[in-house]
């Protein structure tokens, strides 16, 4: 057996198994991994800070925004789990003993594992396949924008320094320029990185961009005038970046939810444990 072989064994008994029941396993796993990640940064994170500012703070939130992106799969899963659970309960127990003398038919030579958990009892079903391209995404999303992220702190915090006058009308100019010219920019890099890196087209960019970036902008008006309102105001510099980027899990999450809004339920014709391209 292939070293490919065994790896895609290792993620189907991963992803067939449950914490208490609810909680997927494999996602639980690469979601510690994440944060054993970002323990180690946040340790070091200030001498690290003093040699390569620029790349400290790339890495420091690719990795956040893996979190994130982990933490909006994991509730996907959740949800899918609930169904198949409230899905079960409405399933006939005959229908289930059918499925399950076909699966145990099976040459085990031949088949060793199936490869389709649709062809198995909504109960013994595992979760949605933790999708580790879409992941990949989400990272080098945070990796590749973080330099502009600081370009753009960098030119707040010099054009607006708040010498020589009131600091508090500096840090509502840099919360209004911030919000009405760079969220804007970035959520629409966001959704075009994240369109274009699925392999979409002009007529996928445009209807990600008719479906959620409305919405999506609207959504930043509520929470971020807030959370920049504090940063500019109180975070050092060398800070506001992973501030924002730690505050921003929860909100990449729900971009990560919105992004792949569209994205069908799985169905028989796709693999559980190769990813799907949302």
């Amino acid at each position: 057996m292939g070293v490919n072989e065994t790896r895609k064994r290792l993620l189907r008994q991963l992803n067939t198994r449950y914490i208490w029941g609810k909680y997927p396993l494999l996602h639980a796993i690469i979601f510690a991994v994440e944060l054993t990640m970002i323990t180690v940064l946040v340790r070091k994170f200030n001498a690290y800070y003093l040699n390569r500012p620029v790349l400290t703070t790339m890495i420091t939130n690719a990795v956040l925004g893996g979190i994130a992106d982990t933490v909006a799969q994991t509730l996907t899963a959740l949800r899918q789990r609930q169904r198949q659970i409230a899905l079960n309960s409405e399933t006939d127990d005959r229908d289930d003993y059918s499925v399950e003398i076909e699966i145990d038919d099976f040459d085990p030579k031949k088949v060793p594992w199936p490869e389709n958990n649709f062809m198995l009892p909504p109960s013994k079903r595992g979760p949605p396949p933790f999708d580790f391209e879409r992941l990949i995404r989400f990272m080098g999303y945070g990796f590749l924008w973080t330099p502009a992220q600081h370009r753009w702190y960098g030119f707040l915090d010099h054009t607006f320094s708040g010498r020589g006058g009131s600091a508090t009308a500096s840090t509502l100019k840099r919360v209004a320029l911030d919000q009405f010219l760079f969220a804007p920019v970035g959520l629409a890099a966001f959704f075009s990185f994240i369109t274009i890196a699925e392999g979409g087209g002009k007529r996928a960019l445009a209807q990600k961009f008719q479906e959620v970036y409305i919405p999506a902008l609207k959504a930043n008006y509520i929470v971020w005038p807030a959370v920049q309102l504090f940063n500019f105001g109180v975070v050092p510099i060398q800070l506001q970046i992973p501030f924002v980027s730690t505050i921003g899990i929860a909100w990449t999450a729900y971009l990560s939810l919105s992004n792949s809004a569209d994205e069908p339920l799985a169905t028989p014709s796709h693999s559980p444990i190769e990813p799907m391209t949302p």
